[in-house]
């Protein structure tokens, strides 16, 4: 089995391709300051930290990645809805937790993949599944449904020899998921539908898609997380046009990224507007590059996080 480094360098070479040509864009998006130099770290030239780019939680166990024979286990599942959007049947992966049952609604996470990636990429790269039933096995989250969407709004979801030649279908996606996708979880699983029991998270393109979608739909969405966002995350002032209104809607806004990161301007750009602005948001620099081994640490912290009221206890914070 290949690790998650190997499927994000070796499986995922389209995806490399065009996250390499989306670099040449971030400069517009990065914050004012010399330009990043140093060794290569993902795509791109390593990023440029300053007294901000630094851990805000602590890194996750190596145990927390590590299947336990002695815990209860959620169910992960493939199935089909109807896309009135494109027009075509399409697949959702699902994580449903330990002893889910009808009789009892969840919160749901709706967790987006990368350019190359599709509604399997999570499974792959992270196993959802074995952190998900960790932390709920220790109390550390909130037992939830996680839906893993293919975020390639087309009739053809599949990455195909140039993935760059899709990038138009993950904006398309929004009004999939809106129209189509989260009514048909709504409608076919046992689900809280308020805002404030609905997140929207995802890595690399995904995480454009998360913070993109998430901030133009507060009605929606309460928690929202961009991992390592690539150069289709919209600029800043586009994203938080009025941040009293993010102010007053938002449970938790994350925004993260590898410290060898060569994307790491995009997340920077979001971190320095977001705190010009006063909007609260967790801002944490985990240590790597594009790839999963971050990326599964995101969903490790953010899972803790979301769906809990003030005061209660998440992650150990860093040194």
């Amino acid at each position: 089995m290949k690790s998650p480094r190997q499927f994000v360098f070796g499986v995922s070479m389209t995806a490399a391709m065009l996250l390499a040509a989306l670099a040449v864009t971030a400069a517009a998006q990065a914050p004012a300051g010399p330009p990043p130099g140093g060794a290569r770290g993902g795509f791109g030239a390593a990023p440029q930290l300053g007294p901000d780019d630094k851990p805000y939680y602590a890194p996750a166990p190596a145990s927390a990645f590590v299947a336990r024979a002695n815990i209860p286990k959620g169910k992960m599942e493939t199935v089909t809805y109807h896309s009135t959007h494109v027009g075509t049947d399409r697949r959702l992966v699902i994580y449903t937790p330990p002893g889910y049952s009808k009789q009892t609604q969840y919160p749901v996470l709706y967790l987006l993949h990368g350019i190359g990636g599709d509604e399997h990429e999570w499974e792959r790269g992270a196993d959802p599944a074995v952190i998900l039933d960790n932390l709920i096995a220790d109390k550390k989250a909130r037992p939830m449904i996680v839906v893993m969407p293919n975020g390639r709004a087309q009739k053809d979801d599949s990455a195909g020899p140039n993935a760059m030649a899709t990038a138009p279908a993950f904006a398309n996606f929004e009004k999939d998921l809106l129209n189509d996708v989260i009514p048909f979880v709504q409608s076919h699983y046992s689900v809280r539908t308020e805002r404030e029991n609905r997140a929207l998270a995802g890595l690399s393109m995904g995480g454009g898609q998360s913070l993109n979608f998430g901030l133009a739909n507060l009605d929606k969405f309460a928690w929202i997380g961009g991992f390592s966002s690539a150069p289709n995350t919209n600029p800043p002032a586009q994203l938080v046009p009025e941040p009293a209104r993010a102010i007053a809607s938002l449970k938790l806004l994350w925004v993260s990224v590898g410290d060898k990161d060569g994307l790491a301007s995009i997340s920077q750009g979001v971190h320095a507007y977001l705190k010009e602005k006063n909007v609260p948001h967790v801002w944490h620099i985990d240590s790597g590059g594009h790839d999963f081994p971050v990326w599964r640490n995101d969903l490790y912290l953010f899972s803790q996080l979301i769906f809990k009221a003030p005061g209660e206890a998440g992650p150990p914070r860093a040194p």
